[in-house]
């Protein structure tokens, strides 16, 4: 009986993927309607992306073959929504990430910063989260926790193997976690040899060093998936935002591009990262603040120990090379152009020079994207210089580029854009179907529950939701059904869609959540009740900041009090306009 268990468990990708459709098919043939048709593919979609017994890129594929099929959407136009804009914008802005990571860039910038900071440990743990999150802004989270995890682990050996040196049985007052060691207790054998036995405060100190790894490799995972909300193209979910507010939303005037996201996520991010580093010092260094911040410290000597092995890592990537210098300077030129392309608050030069007969930017963020990524396969890494040719002695070749085509596709996540592209199309399928207004008129009840009370409901169930399955997943399901709910409510759309998204990114609870969490907890200092810990409150924390977002500046960067024009529907029964009282004007 155990075996046959065992072998059911064993192929249960095939049975869930065999009888998942035959056990939904009642809902087609019962409800012959293309609204039920759809519900039927975004259902089916919904639990393979839940249960994973597909790859989740794989079933971005359904709407496909589905759609047309069931008379919902013509072959072609399911095909267009596979590469929108948000797809290019994807691939452009991982080809400069491509490049940063291949020069060791984003390397010399961390080990920098960390030489300035300081190995007092709540500083080196503020200075990890800082960089951490400053490289996540623009590289994906898993690429920078990969990066940072072991210099994190190297920096911590060194600090402990330090202290041991150094201390016999003095303290370093630098990286002590707790108070000084009395003298060790000596017990003598009957042989007359003296055995030491481990003394109380060892073992202290033992979990104090276990507690203080802890936190730091947590930190470093935390901040990661923190830091990548800061930007439109830090992390997946805010670019499904955006693709799915021009999908469903046509005639929004751009509302969602890389200068309103900034100006809307940034300070979020950064009172999200403060508050989950006091919350980790406390967790993992209580509440003597004196001695966490090394106040009082007067070994300079041992101080300097511990930034040996910072110092070392940054002596061996040598002088700044001119690769490392162009990448720099087209990596700021790219930032710069998206700020400035169509900022909102003054003309940006897509207004100025690159027009449409409505007066507004021609040019995206994804035009922006590709054409810095085109110039990395332009410009070569050495300039001038030559070098032997190792194929044919005796021939000069040119250097290579900053980038080729062979780190950019090992780099490219075309799983990531696959979903995308899926999520698109089974947006668009909901609206041709006639989905979108059925489950808005069902929403429509909701209008008398306050704004603020739908949107923390959002957070808590997307964060919930995130800690299990795909953050991408998550926000490419809730999305449409809560643009919907928004319209049928007469409340700005993104009033609940931003809450979403970013709600999104708090996996802090369990390792199978984001990869930063599983890379972490693959170093084996930690149990799944240690994460769990850590993140519930986190989790808790995040929803309110997000809370305090949405309520304060966000609504004049998105003029949310209002319920836009561009948002009207067939279903929608408000004027445009609308003002919504329960939303605090600015």
């Amino acid at each position: 009986m155990a075996s046959c268990w065992q072998g059911l468990w064993a192929y249960r990708s095939y049975l869930l993927a065999l009888l998942l459709p035959i056990l939904l098919l009642p809902l087609p043939i019962l409800v012959p309607t293309k609204e039920a048709y759809c519900a039927y593919t975004l259902i089916l979609m919904a639990l393979f992306w839940c249960t994973e017994a597909l790859p989740l890129a794989v079933t971005a594929f359904f709407p496909l073959f589905m759609f047309p099929l069931m008379d919902i959407m013509e072959a072609s136009e399911v095909c267009l929504e596979y590469l929108r804009d948000t797809n290019v914008l994807t691939m452009g802005g991982l080809m400069v990430a491509a490049s940063v990571e291949h020069w060791n860039l984003h390397k010399r910038i961390a080990l920098r910063a960390l030489l300035l900071i300081g190995v007092r440990p709540a500083l080196l743990m503020l200075g990890f989260m800082v960089v951490t999150a400053f490289l996540s802004m623009w590289i994906s989270n898993t690429a920078t926790s990969a990066m940072m995890v072991p210099i994190a682990r190297a920096v911590l050996e060194q600090l402990h193997n330090t202290q041991k040196d150094i201390r016999g049985d003095n303290d370093n007052p630098t990286f002590e976690l707790q108070e000084p060691c009395p003298q060790k207790e000596v017990t003598k054998l009957e042989n007359g040899q003296v055995e030491t036995a481990p003394s109380e405060p060892s073992t202290k100190r033992l979990k104090e060093e276990i507690r203080f790894t802890q936190g730091l490799t947590l930190c470093v995972a935390y901040s990661a998936s923190i830091g990548g909300t800061a930007t439109l193209t830090g992390t997946t979910p805010n670019l499904v935002l955006q693709g799915q507010m021009n999908s469903i939303f046509p005639q929004n005037p751009n509302i969602v591009n890389f200068a309103s996201w900034f100006g809307f996520a940034f300070p979020t991010m950064v009172i999200l990262l403060l508050l989950c580093w006091i919350w980790l010092q406390i967790l993992f260094l209580g509440f003597n603040f004196k001695k966490n911040f090394g106040f009082g410290d007067q070994g300079k000597e041992k101080k300097q120990a511990a930034f040996q092995v910072i110092y070392t890592q940054h002596k061996l990537l040598g002088p700044m090379s001119f690769a490392e210098k162009a990448v720099t300077v087209l990596f700021v030129s790219l930032v710069v152009l998206w700020f400035t392309r169509e900022p909102g608050f003054f003309p940006g030069w897509g207004n100025l020079a690159f027009a449409n007969s409505e007066g507004e930017s021609m040019a995206s963020d994804g035009t922006v994207a590709i054409f810095i990524g085109v110039i990395l396969f332009i410009v070569p890494s050495e300039f001038p210089g030559l070098t032997q040719d190792p194929e044919n002695p005796g021939r000069l070749k040119a250097p290579p580029a900053l980038l080729n085509w062979k780190t950019a596709n090992e780099k490219m996540p075309w799983n990531i854009l696959m979903m995308l592209g899926g999520g698109f199309a089974l947006a668009k399928g909901s609206e041709r179907s006639g989905l979108s207004d059925w489950v808005g008129d069902k929403l429509s009840p909701l209008h008398h529950v306050p704004p603020p009370a739908i949107a923390i409901i959002v957070c808590l169930l997307t964060a919930a939701f995130t800690e299990g399955i795909s953050n991408v997943a998550t926000t490419t399901l809730f999305l449409p059904i809560l643009a919907s709910m928004a319209q049928s409510i007469c409340i700005h759309p993104l009033y609940v869609m931003l809450p979403c998204t970013l709600a999104s990114s708090l996996a802090f609870m369990l390792p199978v959540a984001t990869p930063p969490n599983a890379l972490v907890f693959s170093f084996g200092d930690f149990k799944v009740t240690d994460m769990a810990q850590a993140g519930f409150l986190l989790n808790i924390i995040g929803v309110l900041v997000i809370m305090l977002a949405i309520n304060s500046w966000s609504i004049p960067i998105f003029n949310l009090h209002t319920f836009p024009s561009w948002a009207q529907s067939n279903f929608t029964h408000c004027l445009p306009g609308h003002t919504n009282s329960t939303i605090p004007s600015p």
